[in-house]
């Protein structure tokens, strides 16, 4: 099931071919044809029209949601309860909880940062992976207000000359939970989706102190999320994923890559720390970001050409979920 937020209103929607459904509607029109009373009043509780709740109601809410789906196309698109995906908005999946992002969590994007540092010379993907195993789990939280959807415009931000892309795969997690261990990690996952964790590689925006507000992660514009968050349908270890900018290829990897898994992540976070629903947690992204595909200067310096630039058009795509596109715009100043 391919869940998306759509319309002005930012309802749940399922994805069915090229169709929307609206869940709420279809399921309360299901209810009626069974002559149940206050149809629309049981729907909202039962199947709500926000994401956040949608999410918080469970399973149940998922099977309601199938039976809902199956009214709608039964009924066809003259009945209202469906609409052409073409025609509406489609917003970030976003249930407006927590992000957490893992850092450095693919050898490949790390060994293309290091490689060119002195005694990294013959670093290698394995000797990076386990070196940071050794190290252990770093990552950062992403705090924001909006979060950009499917071809939603992305400001480049005004103290920036490094904007780079980060093609990632994240899960949404569905249910309430404290001291989880890594193995029960299925049991807290209600979905995936795509993440474009927008970096400012400047060095003045890297964190200079053991912890720090982390800027260079947290900026308007500063996370991309969709185009729908897939449930029940992936295995969220073994996702293929690719980043294109202006059509260029530059990033083309798999989750089973990373050095600490989902369950991994999960356990450690959740350390005295209570997720959830709606929290969620993004895997880090692989090698082909501006980042790490380029060398540093003999004198430091690093060349601004694959960064990103006013104009560019960046799309994160898996043959699961879909694809996420954005393109970058000059920021407006805001009063």
């Amino acid at each position: 099931m391919r869940i998306v937020v759509f319309g002005d209103q930012r309802r749940v929607g399922a994805w069915v071919d090229d169709q929307i459904v609206d869940l709420n509607n279809a399921y309360a029109h299901h209810l009626r044809q069974q002559g149940r009373p206050f149809p629309e009043e049981t729907a909202d509780v039962l199947l709500p029209s926000s994401l956040e709740r949608f999410i918080a109601a469970g399973p149940s809410a998922i099977e309601e949601a199938q039976r809902a789906i199956d009214v709608a196309i039964s009924a066809g698109l003259d009945s209202g309860l469906t609409q052409l995906a073409a025609s509406l908005q489609i917003h970030a999946p976003w249930p407006g909880r927590r992000i957490a992002c893992a850092g450095g969590n693919f050898a490949g994007h790390l060994l293309g940062l290091v490689r060119h540092r002195p005694g990294n010379e013959d670093a290698t993907v394995e000797s990076i992976a386990r070196s940071t195993r050794d190290a252990g789990q770093w990552g950062f939280w992403k705090v924001p207000d909006v979060v950009t959807g499917p071809d939603g415009d992305v400001p480049f931000p005004s103290h920036s000359d490094y904007l780079d892309y980060e093609g990632e795969l994240a899960i949404i997690i569905g249910r309430r939970g404290k001291n989880i261990a890594a193995s029960d990690v299925g049991q807290y996952v209600w979905g995936v989706t795509l993440v474009n964790d927008w970096s400012k590689r400047d060095r003045s925006a890297g964190p200079s102190r053991p912890v720090s507000y982390n800027g260079a992660k947290n900026f308007d514009g500063s996370t991309s999320m969709g185009p729908c968050i897939v449930v029940d349908e992936i295995n969220y270890q073994d996702v293929e994923l690719e980043t294109r900018v202006n059509g260029e290829l530059r990033q083309s990897y798999n989750t089973a890559g990373m050095i600490f898994s989902f369950g991994e992540i999960l356990e450690h976070l959740s350390t005295d720390f209570t997720f959830v629903p709606g929290d969620i947690i993004s895997a880090g992204t692989d090698a082909g970001t501006a980042a790490d595909l380029t060398a540093p200067g003999p004198d430091g310096s690093r060349s601004t050409d694959l960064f990103l630039k006013v104009g560019d058009v960046v799309e994160i795509s898996s043959p699961s979920i879909g694809s996420l596109r954005n393109p970058i715009v000059a920021e407006t100043t805001s009063e």
